[in-house]
């Protein structure tokens, strides 16, 4: 079934089914006006031209009434005030411990990445650093500030880089590498309820139409104890997204049960689960147990998603057995161990 790409009077594209044209049009998304495009057309076209068979009419395209733009549930829409969807991407993830998700796009698709994540691009790709992910382009000046400052707090880059396939024909690919070694999770956000909250330095990429945003804790204990602050990351839309965890990554599905969770562990979170911070046994446990002093407790219905060697831990382990910041020789052999480093030159 072909995929259709229409713009909005901002020169906004977006994209939907072939089979969702005659809603899109009833609703008047897709307007008579609408410029549209789909793989086969040398150029964009106003819909009434291209897709005549939807204006009995005929619908002469008018450019003095271009279709209202409204934001509904934190989406924008057009129109009759459906949402607008997040494109469709195609994806390959590549490795074991240290992985890259290829994302395959159709012309005029787009995929929005942190700054800095992108491997490898093919011709016809290109990339721009912009303020925001692009999934309320009629946010006012005052708006994006907003959005900035937020992303400001969760210690990501300002910018965030959105891959578009420039070209008229063809499938094109962009990928993005994992940060450190781990694994890279696949999420559909439209089979898990629209969101999902996650750690804030978790997320990778997703496809254009996601909104990527900031949750804050509002328990005081799991707010100061938690391991990530007040702040968690949070992922809206109904397409794919991509987020990174460390080591090996377990899926739970809760049904009304409780699952404790050492607070460093969490990924990820789907709607419908409750996260909060509580002592993790009594003082003697807490102080000399070596699971640290609280525990995550998630509950209620929904998915939740473990790392098993959250970064921080692997970077404590690193720095505890470097040799040059005073940390133990293992493996190397004794005392040969040491001459061997001054002979290989370490």
């Amino acid at each position: 079934m072909a995929t259709w790409h229409y713009a909005d009077a901002n020169k906004q594209q977006y994209q939907i089914e072939e089979s969702q044209l005659g809603e899109a049009v009833q609703q008047g998304v897709i307007a008579p006006n609408t410029p549209v495009w789909t793989s086969g057309m040398a150029n964009w076209a106003p819909a009434a031209q291209a897709l005549s068979q939807l204006f009995p009419g005929g619908g002469a395209p008018n450019p003095n009434q271009p279709p209202p733009m409204t934001e509904t549930n934190g989406f924008v829409s057009t129109g009759g005030g459906a949402p607008i969807k997040s494109h469709v991407v195609d994806y390959e993830i590549f490795g074991d411990d240290m992985q890259i998700v290829e994302v395959e796009l159709d012309p005029r698709e787009t995929v929005i990445a942190e700054a800095g994540a992108m491997n490898y691009l093919e011709q016809d790709i290109s990339f721009e650093a912009k303020m925001g992910d692009g999934s309320q382009p009629n946010e006012g000046v005052m708006g994006k500030l907003l959005a900035v400052g937020k992303r400001a707090l969760t210690g990501e880059s300002i910018f965030m880089t959105h891959f578009t396939h420039q070209g008229s024909s063809g499938k094109r690919r962009v990928a993005f590498a994992a940060p450190y070694p781990g694994r890279i999770m696949a999420i559909n956000l439209k089979d898990i309820g629209g969101e999902i909250t996650c750690q804030k330095d978790s997320f990778l990429c997703a496809a254009y139409g996601t909104q990527v945003t900031i949750a804050f804790n509002r328990r005081l204990g799991a707010g100061f104890f938690g391991g990530e602050g007040f702040i968690l990351q949070k992922l809206k839309g109904d397409g794919m997204a991509f987020i990174h965890a460390g080591g090996t990554v377990v899926e739970r599905e809760l049904k009304g049960e409780t699952l404790r969770v050492d607070t460093g562990c969490l990924v990820a979170f789907s709607p419908g689960i409750t996260y909060d911070i509580q002592r993790a046994g009594n003082l003697k446990s807490m102080f000399f147990g070596g699971e640290g002093l609280f525990l995550a407790t998630l509950s209620g219905h929904g998915k939740v998603w473990l790392q098993s060697l959250p970064f921080s831990r692997m970077a404590d382990r690193i720095l505890q057995h470097a040799p040059s910041a005073g940390g133990r020789s293992q493996g190397e052999g004794s005392v040969l161990g040491g001459i061997g480093r001054l002979l290989d030159g370490d």
